[in-house]
Order: structure tokens, then sequence, then C-alpha cells
């Protein structure tokens, strides 16, 4: 389906705050939207705006002048924010594909921030490719990725984008994986560290916790393996060597994808509640301001090149639920731009390996 097969607005239902919910069952194959009568001939969508980190992407895009529409699953909660906000919503499960057709028929960018990603990924990306809309996540999970890759060809002939990570963990870590290869003649091996600390917000437990997986993956010759013996290593972050222990990341389709290295390992290091126990719905939200603030995220890479000669950067930077909302941002603002390469791409690949360094306090420093 195309833009000129899609109907008109006007046949879009219109759903007021007292019905929205309401008539919610017998709407289900529709999208419920919130409609004003302007025409901004670019605007971005995001989905889950309700969520902690939705939320915090929905404020700073309006803050920086982007035509939005919120959007997700339930109007609980989306109302409210885009009355706060002064813009649209529209509510629409993801069960049926003419709901989400019709609700993306006027949208430019989406950027989907509702987790888990292995329930929203796919028939977003998808809508998106049918409706000719590029498409945007801040997902940490490695199966989205893979539906991206597998989408890769049909999104390229359709023109459309896919980049999930265009802020987060992704964004980060895709950039010092590209700036530590420079530093290499033919890159071959990289492990690569996260330093996670503070609290996981309720959405990111959920989603972690769904996406356990029963053994631990490598990139090996380009092709992601069983880690047959996955042992912790020590990594340095700027503050002396920790153990960190091996993870199965994203980024080991990412960082292959951007540089090309053969060989990837990826490694966390947690301090403090990043990973809780118990019942996870029953978390707060998410971090408070003061809570992130203190506590920043790093990230440490080793890269060793044809000859041998392995060098080492370390990436510092602001908490990771304040850089996700500003790099998704700033991610979706260059793509309605027009900084497009359809298919499936990564930040660092599309925007060049200085793209976190545009975002907040972000440094990285070669050891």
């Amino acid at each position: 389906m195309t833009r000129d097969t899609m109907p008109p607005r006007s046949a879009i239902r219109t759903a007021t705050a007292s019905n929205s919910s309401t008539r919610a069952g017998s709407m289900a194959a529709e999208a419920m939207c919130m409609i004003s009568t302007e025409n901004p001939s670019r605007i971005l969508m995001i989905y889950g705006a309700y969520g902690y980190t939705g939320r915090m992407v929905a404020e700073h895009a309006k803050a920086v002048g982007l035509s939005i529409i919120l959007a997700g699953r339930r109007a609980d909660g989306l109302e409210e924010l885009a009355t706060r906000l002064g813009t649209d919503y529209r509510v629409f499960s993801l069960e049926q594909n003419t709901a989400i057709d019709l609700a993306l028929s006027d949208v430019t960018v989406l950027l989907n921030c509702a987790g888990p990603y292995r329930r929203t990924a796919e028939p977003l990306m998808r809508s998106a490719i049918r409706c000719g809309v590029h498409y945007l996540d801040i997902a940490a999970e490695l199966d989205s990725y893979r539906v991206a890759a597998q989408l890769d060809t049909i999104a390229g002939a359709a023109g459309v984008m896919l980049l999930p990570g265009s802020g987060g963990s992704v964004a980060m870590l895709g950039c010092l994986a590209g700036h530590t290869a420079e530093r290499v003649q033919a890159p071959q091996k990289i492990a690569i560290a996260l330093n996670v600390s503070g609290t996981m917000s309720r959405g990111s437990a959920i989603s972690a916790a769904e996406n356990v997986t029963p053994e631990t993956l490598i990139c090996k010759d380009g092709h992601l393996v069983a880690c047959p013996a996955p042992d912790q290593r020590p990594f340095d972050f700027g503050h002396g060597a920790v153990s960190c222990f091996p993870v199965t990341l994203p980024d080991l389709i990412t960082i292959g994808r951007a540089t090309h290295i053969p060989d990837i390992e990826t490694f966390v290091h947690i301090s403090g509640n990043a990973f809780p126990g118990g019942d996870l719905a029953l978390l707060p939200d998410g971090p408070g301001a003061q809570e992130r603030k203190a506590h920043r995220y790093q990230a440490a890479a080793e890269v060793t090149g044809a000859n041998g000669i392995t060098v080492r950067s370390v990436l510092d930077t602001v908490n990771g639920y304040t850089f996700t909302p500003l790099a998704a941002v700033e991610a979706a603002r260059r793509v309605l731009g027009g900084e497009v390469r359809p298919g499936f791409q990564t930040p660092a690949c599309l925007f060049g390996n200085g793209f976190a360094g545009t975002i907040a306090d972000t440094r990285i420093v070669d050891l």
C-alpha cells in the first residue's frame, strides 16, 4: 500500500477523550486519532510516547520544534501527555495491519519507543515499508535487529530506511567502535564493553527479562555463533580495570554492519541496581533526574588489526536514560531533514562516528 492508495484523512475516525477507551473494543481494527486542522509536510510519530523514555522523547521533540504526533496502544496517559504538549495523538494496537497503516498514512518518520521490541518492531517495520515511512527505534534487543536485517532488501526497494537503535547504547557503542577501528589498519577483532550504573526503568527491566538468551553469542567470521566458554574479562573505563561479563547485545550485528569487523564480542559491567529482581511490574517508572545525573555511562573498546596491533578507546557520557531521548530526537530531526539511506542502517554508519559526540556531554578518549 502506498500513500496514493491510503484513505484520505477524513476517513480516519476521530475519538474524543471521553469515548476513546470505551469504544476501543469495537474499533480494534481502526486507528483512533485526535487530528488537528494543520497538515505539516514532515511529521514525526512517536509510538509508545506514554512510557518512561517515550515521554522524555516526546518532550524533547516538542522542545526542539518538531511536528509530532503521539501514539500508543492505550489512551490512558497518552491523552494527558498530548494535552500538556499541545499535540495530536492516535491510539492503535499492532494486531491488525489496517489499523497501523491507517495511522501512518500521513507520517514521515516513525520513532518506536514501545518495548518489548520483540512484540512491536516487526509489525511497525512492515507497516512503515508498506506506507513509505522511515522507521527508527531505541531498542537494545537482538531480535528486532535480526528483523531489520531480514527486511533490508524490501525496505531498500521501497525507499524506506530502517534505523533501529537510533538512541541509546547502540548509538554509543557503534560510534565508539567505528572511532577505535579507524586507528588500526584492517581491523579484525573488537571487544567492546558497556559500563551501566544506576537504576533500570520498569520497561527496560521487563524487556530485558523477556529477552534473556539461553546462550551467549559472539560474532565469528561475520556470523553469530554460540560462545563456547564465555569468560569474564577486565576493561578499564577510565578509573582502573573492572571485571565485565560477556552478554549478547545487538551491537554484534550493528558494529559488524558498520565496520565489517569479522570478530566481535560484547560485554557489560553492572553496578548499582541496574538489573533488579522480584516483581518487575512493581518497579518505579525509572530513575529521576538527580539519579540520572549521578550515574554516568562509559564504554570501552579494544580493536586489533591484521598486524596484531591493539588499540583502546573509552567513551564517557551522560546516563543512558538521558542520552537516549536526546540521541533519538536528534536522529529523527536529521532523518526528517533528509539524511536518509534506504534499507537497514546504523546510527554510526548513517551519521558518522562523531554522532555520539554531538549528544550532551559525550566524549571519546584514546588510551
